[in-house]
């Protein structure tokens, strides 16, 4: 038997599985862990917003609880929470059908995206993913052991591009899915309807799963909505599109997802949801009906409070001569790189130490993201303000 040559133990850490060992700490929680608790630190590292969740939505959820809805529960999502979810999309998507049937609840968006991984893929099997991109994503994959394949995206004075060529070369034949998160984060980049369309064409005819990640579909700066694979795929076909409470209802740490999928794999996602986590909690799901049916208003005010950080933080970076950015498209992020700071691994870390701000840095978002850095907009101006007085004197200094 192995032993631990200092002390004769055996090591515990080589008893753990290669693909937990494998998995890197997150870049964005690192920053975060070293900024914690630091008096006047103006956070900017994670994708969330300052407000509370609004006492429409808590209300419900003490409500249930003073009921006693404290019990186990459908495994895939109250009735009355998915048969909110498919109205809520008929009002997003008028035109298309939508029916209870293809919601099921999550444990946030996290879970989501890893039910629908755990779904389509199995160890060695691969996944095309343009980057920079959120980590969880990537990581979602090699905790099953598989792979994702990275694009990196182009970035230059136009914002972000996606090259479908290359994305579509990159496909082989352990290829089973093609993951597109739009709006994105962190680059803002807002897929055009021409490039979805191309997406959907080449994932019918490889017979490969759209996994869609539109959890900032509501946070576009552009005309009318942003494109979404619902425009462009029928109902029944190969769609896992995952969302998420936490960003349009001020609702990260409730922890309350969805993922809308085909329901002929019903039971196949309601598997995995038992065998994962066996539900969301009652009470938290009668919050979330209200925050669908009565929170329209307050999702307004959110995306008109991103606008505004959006302007402050992007017209703070333009008047530098030291960075290049793109103006975000959507979501509520800008990806930035200052000149001459070419890799940003220990960066976030000299930010909170010296200029008392938390950015998250662009080394935690995978290939062509090394060299920048990303803020969250999505707080008070009076916050932003301040945020961006501090980085530009840093910069000048």
């Amino acid at each position: 038997m192995q032993r631990h040559a200092a002390g004769g133990a055996a090591s515990p850490f080589a008893g753990l599985g290669p693909e937990a060992r494998a998995l890197p700490e997150s870049g964005i929680v690192e920053v975060m862990k070293h900024g914690f608790r630091r008096p006047g630190l103006i956070p900017l590292w994670a994708g969330e917003g300052d407000l509370p969740t609004p006492s429409f939505i808590t209300d419900a959820a003490a409500a249930a609880l003073a009921r006693g809805e404290t019990f186990y529960t459908y495994q895939r999502g109250i009735p009355e929470l998915r048969a909110a979810l498919a109205a809520y999309h008929r009002r997003q998507y008028p035109g298309r059908a939508f029916e209870a049937d293809e919601f099921y609840l999550t444990v946030g968006g996290m879970q989501a995206i890893q039910t629908a991984v755990q779904a389509v893929t199995t160890r060695g099997d691969e996944v095309l993913l343009p980057t920079p991109a959120w980590p969880n994503f990537a990581a979602a994959l090699a905790a099953r052991g598989a792979v994702p394949v990275c694009v990196p995206m182009h970035f230059d004075e136009a914002g972000w591009q996606l090259d479908l060529d290359r994305m579509f070369d990159a496909a082989g034949p352990r290829t089973r899915a093609i993951f597109i998160n739009s709006p994105a984060n962190p680059t803002g980049w807002v897929i055009g309807a021409d490039e979805m369309a191309a997406i959907a064409d080449f994932a019918r005819a490889r017979g490969l799963w759209i996994i869609a990640d539109e959890v900032y579909t509501r946070f576009y700066f552009g005309e009318g909505r942003a494109p979404s694979f619902w425009d462009v795929l029928e109902p029944g076909e190969r769609l896992l599109a995952v969302n998420t409470f936490s960003k349009n209802w001020a609702m990260t740490g409730w922890r309350v997802g969805w993922l809308a999928a085909p329901p002929e794999i019903g039971q196949v996602v309601e598997n995995l949801i038992q065998y994962n986590t066996s539900g969301v909690p009652q009470f938290h799901q009668r919050a979330c009906v209200v925050a669908l049916e009565e929170g329209e208003a307050f999702v307004e005010a959110q995306i008109a409070r991103a606008r505004a950080g959006r302007d402050i933080v992007c017209g703070a970076l333009q008047a530098s001569n030291r960075v290049r950015f793109a103006w975000p498209q959507g979501a509520f992020y800008v990806f930035f790189a200052i000149e001459g700071l070419e890799d940003t691994a220990r960066l976030g870390i000299r930010l909170v130490d010296e200029a008392n701000i938390g950015i998250a840095p662009g080394t935690a978002f995978g290939p062509g993201g090394e060299a920048f850095l990303r803020i969250c907009f999505q707080r008070s101006a009076d916050q932003l303000t301040e945020a961006m007085h501090r980085l530009t004197g840093w910069l000048g200094s």
